[in-house]
């Protein structure tokens, strides 16, 4: 931290740096001094030892200030300067509702390592590249829930990313239901004040609904409709198999026919991704296709650092003078 705050000094005279050069000449005529004024008591041919006191040990203290007093005001005399460059953004960014299949079949291996951890990824991925929108997240399975509302809160949100668990960790029902699922976002995002509202849906299924369905995906699409959201869907896992894999009992139910309806009658597109590298690939497509209006300002913040460099200079030449004529006073 301290590195980091030292590497945005900035010195706006530094050619004053050269008056430091006073101080070895200060040295050298301090050492020339102090050898001219050494004396010696001589007993029986041997030198008498002085007993140490404060005086003597510490004899040095005044000229050590007096040198760290002309250094920091050399310093100072060179202007520094804490100088900051702080960036700020400004737009209209968008709305957009990730909705999530969370149900059992995303634990499927088809794509490495598994597709639910392929997903949160690249969706983690996806958020940390829109800085100016609103973003959303919402999950289903055999029921639909709103797992983090509309936010710019992007730390929050890729908090819950980074937990999401399949089934939300048993709290959801078993099942796939795309209907309420879109649904359940487009409600969510309808409420918001952007001009552009995006849902992207994400699933490896087809509807799978308990008894207890209250909106299918005819009725969401028309609900989609109606709110003028755009829809962009990706059916997740691949489209051959090994036998390996079937003999493991991997299958693929996606119901391309339902979310290519979806994506088209609202506006959006319609994308099958085989594996991580074909899903980051669609998402990227999607982030060039949906570009919020940002402008980017860059503006520098400046501290002069020179009045406490001043303040330590005198501080300690004061501190000097007084020990120099008072406890370090030299008598003839």
């Amino acid at each position: 931290m301290i590195y980091d705050w030292l590497q945005n000094i900035k010195f706006i005279w530094p050619e004053n740096f050269i008056f430091l050069a006073l101080i070895p000449f200060l040295i050298a005529q301090y050492i020339k001094n102090g050898k001219r004024g050494k004396g010696a008591i001589l007993t029986s041919g041997l030198q008498a030892k002085i007993p140490g006191t404060f005086k003597t040990r510490f004899r040095h203290l005044p000229f050590i200030l007096r040198l760290i007093g002309i250094g920091c005001l050399v310093t100072a005399l060179a202007r520094p300067q804490h100088q900051q460059e702080l960036t700020r953004s400004e737009g209209e960014g968008i709305d957009i509702m990730l909705v999530m299949d969370v149900s059992g079949s995303m634990l499927t291996q088809d794509i490495k390592p598994r597709r639910f951890t392929v997903a949160k990824e690249v969706a983690i991925e996806f958020v940390k590249s829109r800085p100016t929108d609103r973003i959303g997240l919402v999950i289903f399975s055999g029921e639909a829930f709103t797992k983090v509302p509309l936010t710019p809160d992007k730390a929050t949100l890729l908090d819950q990313l980074m937990r999401l668990k399949v089934m939300d960790d048993g709290y959801l029902e078993p099942g796939t239901l795309i209907g309420e699922g879109l649904a359940t976002a487009v409600n969510r995002i309808s409420k918001g004040g952007s001009k552009t509202k995006v849902v992207i849906l994400l699933t490896d299924g087809k509807e799978d609904a308990p008894p207890t369905r209250i909106i299918d995906p005819e009725m969401a699409l028309e609900i989609a409709k109606a709110n003028k959201v755009r829809v962009y869907c990706i059916g997740l896992g691949v489209s051959e198999f090994t036998e390996e894999q079937m003999a493991s009992g991997v299958r693929n139910f996606l119901d391309e026919d339902l979310l290519k309806k979806i994506a088209g009658q609202t506006g959006g597109q319609y994308y099958h991704a085989v594996d991580k590298t074909s899903l980051q690939a669609i998402y990227n497509q999607i982030d060039k296709l949906e570009k919020a209006k940002v402008e980017i300002i860059r503006y520098k913040q400046t501290e002069e650092m020179f009045l406490p460099l001043v303040l330590a200079a005198l501080a300690l030449l004061l501190i000097e003078v007084l020990l120099r004529y008072t406890w370090f006073k030299r008598f003839p």
